[in-house]
């Protein structure tokens, strides 16, 4: 099958296209195609991979991407939410209408293509259960959580018309990523661990009691690919599904960290909560109700610790550095 990525430049895009490609992968991919605003880095293949450089939003984009024979688009493209609260134009621009263009491309060009999108958990916010299921209004207090409400709502409907068979996933916070730090709010949830492994200081801008959604990459990446490989029967009834997660407070974080690493390396954690920050990562709840992603088989992580030594293994080669 022809499988496309938008944001395969980024942390979880390139991850996943190693995935994909290679034996073990539960999809059979025949031709893969990359997309970024700067044209994504093509691993070693054995099926053709293309990598295009596009501006997803501009007129006629979606529909060099997205031709009669694109079986599954995984949409990964964003402005994440630092940025897009910066920026609402180009927010509103990446993060909805290259939505609302990619799927209208699959509307008129492939209609029964599989369409992974992935949303946040920065949809909710205003007064929340202690564990929102799919079915609790999303209410966003944040720019990018209201452009993926948006385009999550865009998305069923394609679907509910059968005009893509839609299938968006809520993903928690992923963290520990590597590389360094982009601009989502959320971002310190990886700070708090590569930093201090780093030798430097992470500098945490919200209080240790407040408490995140957390997956790890690994966990992220076997999700979206099992989201496009689970029959067309298992998402008509929902469209849209919260992926499983961990509840961890930032102090907890740094506490596995002393677990994992030593106490000497935790001690780089510094504490110097932003007000406005910490509120915007309040109105997001700490904790999603994932039963209907359990009962598809969506995968779960289970501590914190074991992400921290996820990073260890795949971004630092499986050694603790000697601080």
């Amino acid at each position: 099958m022809k499988v496309v990525i938008t944001g395969a430049a980024g942390f979880l895009g390139s991850r996943l296209a190693k995935a994909l490609l290679s034996s073990n992968s539960s999809l059979a991919v025949s031709e893969l195609v990359l997309v970024d605003v700067t044209a994504p880095g093509a691993p070693p293949a054995r099926v053709p991979v293309r990598a295009v450089a596009l501006d997803l939003a501009a007129p006629g984009a979606a529909e060099q991407i997205i031709e009669p024979d694109t079986a599954v688009v995984f949409h990964l493209a964003a402005i994440v939410s630092g940025n897009a609260e910066k920026d609402f134009d180009l927010g509103f621009r990446v993060n909805f209408d290259a939505t609302r263009a990619l799927l209208e491309a699959a509307r008129r060009r492939a209609n029964n293509v599989i369409f992974v999108m992935s949303s946040t958990v920065a949809v909710y916010g205003g007064k929340l259960p202690d564990a929102p299921d799919e079915d609790f209004a999303p209410m966003p207090q944040t720019s990018y959580g209201c452009a993926k409400a948006m385009a999550e709502l865009l998305a069923r409907e394609y679907g509910r018309r059968g005009w893509a068979d839609a299938r968006v996933v809520r993903l928690p916070t992923v963290a520990v990523r590597g590389g360094s730090a982009n601009t989502a709010i959320s971002s310190f949830a990886s700070d708090i661990v590569r930093e201090p492994l780093a030798g430097r200081a992470a500098v945490v801008p919200v209080p240790p009691e407040l408490r995140m959604w957390v997956s790890g990459p690994a966990t992220a990446v076997h999700n979206l690919v099992h989201a496009a490989a689970l029959p067309a029967e298992a998402w008509r009834a929902r469209r849209v599904v919260s992926l499983p997660g961990l509840t961890v407070a930032t102090g907890e974080m740094a506490a596995a960290l002393a677990r994992v690493c030593g106490a000497a390396c935790a001690a780089r954690v510094r504490w110097a909560p932003d007000a406005a920050l910490a509120a915007m990562m309040g109105s997001v709840p700490a904790r999603l109700a994932a039963h209907a992603a359990l009962r598809l088989g969506f995968r779960e992580d289970q501590s914190y610790d074991d992400l921290i030594r996820e990073y260890i293994r795949d971004d630092l080669g499986g050694r603790v550095p000697q601080l």
